[in-house]
């Protein structure tokens, strides 16, 4: 008789933990497994290296033909949704190397590195990523994962301008694809965030305060570069590439905004064409999502046509200075 057990996709569980050990998956028990509001659970990229073409001697791919190198791979996984308080907490903490609200990175963008025998991490944690799955034993866990692109969204008409994310994650390390199932330690909250709390004195885009914004996306990129090749995986983690830290927005077009396409056009090569800040006040803090680019350079401004006219507006934070200690870009909630 044939197997009539079927799952619903809204059974599979994103699971998240700090991880305290390099090489060892954060045990049940240990640091807490917060199950994340996702839209949707995907099977991540595995990145396998195959062989399937035809060797001498035939026209047909014969079994002997094919190889697999499942070791030389870098794993990237994907996830979005919801950005609740502790989703972010986690997600921040871990792309911008900190541990303390707000969130950010300095002008001089230090480096950082980690390798199989890093252990007992309190600030710059790594992550574990367990995917939940209904058939038991056959959970997908992923260990030392770091996220390495974030992009928080918002949209006016949308959700009531809920604030949503979408992360990719990478790892070396091989997975465990036959895991057995774990308890979810901290469930789904409902610690939303929405665009409606901004004030206007406090929406400030290239320089100009005020804005009327109908929808944003705020990107950031903290890479993560992988050596040193062994039978687990590989043994060495740096993020030695280019922060990147860029918004983008769609604003209505009015007499404060009307500016912006000449600022764009007019800009001074290295100089500042103003700070970027969204939030409740001038200060990015605990409790409330905000953001913050203290300097900042106009990549795209145009004109878009809607039942008012807005103008769709692309900034990209940059430093105060090599050796400044100022914050290239401040997140909080």
């Amino acid at each position: 008789m044939a197997n009539v057990k079927a799952y619903s996709s809204k059974q599979f569980s994103f699971l998240i933990a700090m991880q305290d050990d390099m090489g060892t998956l954060e045990p049940g028990g240990g640091n807490p497994y917060l199950a994340v509001d996702v839209d949707s659970v995907g099977t991540p990229s595995l990145n396998l290296n195959q062989v399937i073409e035809p060797r001498s001697g035939s026209r047909v791919l014969q079994a002997t033909d094919f190889f697999q190198d499942n070791k030389n791979k870098v794993i990237e996984i994907s996830v979005s949704g919801t950005a609740t308080t502790e989703v972010l907490d986690m997600l921040l903490g871990n792309i911008t190397q900190g541990d303390t609200v707000p969130y950010g990175i300095a002008s001089s963008g230090d480096v950082s590195s980690f390798t199989s025998g890093t252990e007992d991490q309190t600030a710059n944690q790594i992550l574990s990523i367990m995917y939940k799955t209904p058939a038991t034993g056959h959970g997908m866990a992923f260990k030392d994962c770091f996220c390495t692109a974030l992009s928080l969204t918002g949209d006016a008409g949308t959700e009531g301008g809920r604030i949503k994310f979408s992360a990719t994650f990478k790892t070396g390390t091989l997975p465990t694809l036959n895991q057995s199932d774990i308890a979810i330690d901290t469930a789904i909250s409902q610690n939303n965030y929405f665009m409606r709390d901004w004030v206007s004195a406090q929406r400030v885009l290239a320089g100009i305060t005020g804005v009327l914004v109908n929808n944003f996306t705020l990107n950031i990129e903290n890479d993560v570069i992988f050596s040193g090749l062994t039978s687990t995986g590989f043994e060495h983690m740096a993020r030695v590439s280019e922060v990147v830290a860029n918004a983008d927005f769609n604003v209505k077009y009015d007499d404060l905004t009307d500016v912006l396409i000449e600022n764009f056009h007019d800009q001074v090569s290295g100089a500042s064409e103003g700070a970027l800040m969204m939030g409740t006040d001038g200060t990015p803090s605990d409790g409330e999502f905000e953001f913050k680019f203290a300097n900042s350079i106009i990549t795209n401004a145009a004109l878009s046509e809607g039942d008012v006219m807005a103008v769709d507006v692309s900034v990209k934070a940059v430093g105060a200075g090599i050796g400044s200690s100022d914050l290239l870009f401040e997140i909080s909630c």
